[in-house]
């Protein structure tokens, strides 16, 4: 059993597994050293920039699968609003839905598209491999969509949700978990509810081989490799589709009409966002696909300065997408 340490001073004396700086360290013991993305935030009744109100929500009690909800101020009472099921990243090890990194971004998103948000917290890896975290996220999922027709216990979505409209985000690993689960309501379906659109940002994808102009850097290609095991150690590797969607023979039935894929052009990761944008083109899906770059900036460099212009700009496009009619379709 793996436990969540937080101080370095009680992990001095520990023998490491494996060093993921500057993510996490694993000990021999099973302990686990978060070295970012610890610190929470409550939610807010009403945001002072932006006048969205958030509450938190326990979605599985047993396995402790729970979201932060945002809804934005009602412009029409009578107007049921889409609902963007938003997956946080931290490379399946790091992060929460409650950390100060994702409030204010969400804030804006949701006030600016005029959208519902359900950000999912999901469990972890190491303690957690994956498939947990995609399990946990699908459960999120099909709690969401339940509360269609009139039905659930959490009012926001049952009496202010329109499930016709129904989107996944998510950044970096995020981005990884809503792919995948467009993926599953492609094969599944998606009971009490339409998946109109995806929205990937700074999407956490790799493979064995580099591609395009992406980095050979040996270092870097055996950290990332190391990451991805480390969350997923029953993985066949980095060509697993779970990393590597252009190897999943499912892809081209994903189950939504609609794709954004946002890339930064400091990101490492960069160019898998391209192969996925120019890769889903040609695999026969039959929806529309978009890709935004911006210049100048690293990865989620939007989370990290919500209030640069490039943020702004970054808000204002997915709010475009999600509010776009074309994605309903």
């Amino acid at each position: 059993m793996l436990d969540d340490i937080s101080s370095p001073m009680e992990s001095n004396n520990l023998e490491i597994e494996y060093d993921l700086s500057p993510l996490c360290i694993v000990y021999k013991d099973g302990k686990v050293e978060r070295l970012i993305g610890t610190e929470i935030v409550p939610p807010s009744a009403a945001d002072p920039e932006t006048g969205v109100g958030s509450k938190d929500v326990v979605i599985e009690p047993d396995t402790g699968i729970s979201a932060r909800l945002y809804k934005p101020r009602p412009r029409n009472p009578d107007q049921k609003l889409p609902v963007l099921v938003y997956f946080h990243g931290g490379a399946f090890l790091v992060q929460t839905a409650f950390s100060p990194t994702y409030q204010p971004f969400l804030n804006s998103l949701a006030s600016q598209a005029n959208v519902i948000i359900v950000s999912v917290e999901y469990r972890r890896a190491p303690e957690h491999p994956l498939p947990v975290g995609y399990d946990d996220s699908w459960a999120a999922v099909k709690w969401v969509v339940s509360h269609s027709g009139g039905d659930g216990e959490e009012e926001w979505l049952r009496d202010c949700a329109d499930f016709g409209r129904v989107f996944f985000a998510g950044d970096s690993s995020g981005a990884n978990i809503a792919h995948n689960m467009a993926i599953r309501v492609g094969s599944d379906g998606l009971d009490g509810g339409k998946l109109a659109g995806l929205v990937l940002m700074h999407p956490f994808f790799w493979g064995k081989h580099p591609t395009g102009d992406e980095t050979t850097d040996v270092g870097v290609r055996e950290y990332l490799e190391k990451v991805w095991l480390a969350a997923c150690p029953t993985s066949t590797g980095l060509d697993d589709p779970l990393m590597n969607p252009v190897t999943d023979p499912k892809w081209s039935g994903m189950g939504c009409a609609k794709v954004l894929v946002v890339v930064a052009d400091g990101d490492v990761l960069k160019h898998r966002g391209w192969l996925y944008y120019e890769e889903l083109r040609k695999s026969g899906w039959g929806g529309e696909v978009e890709i935004m770059e911006i210049e100048g900036e690293e990865h989620v460099f939007y989370l990290e300065k919500p209030h640069c212009d490039k943020a702004k700009d970054l808000v204002k496009r997915v709010a475009t997408f999600l509010k776009s009619d074309q994605a309903y379709k």
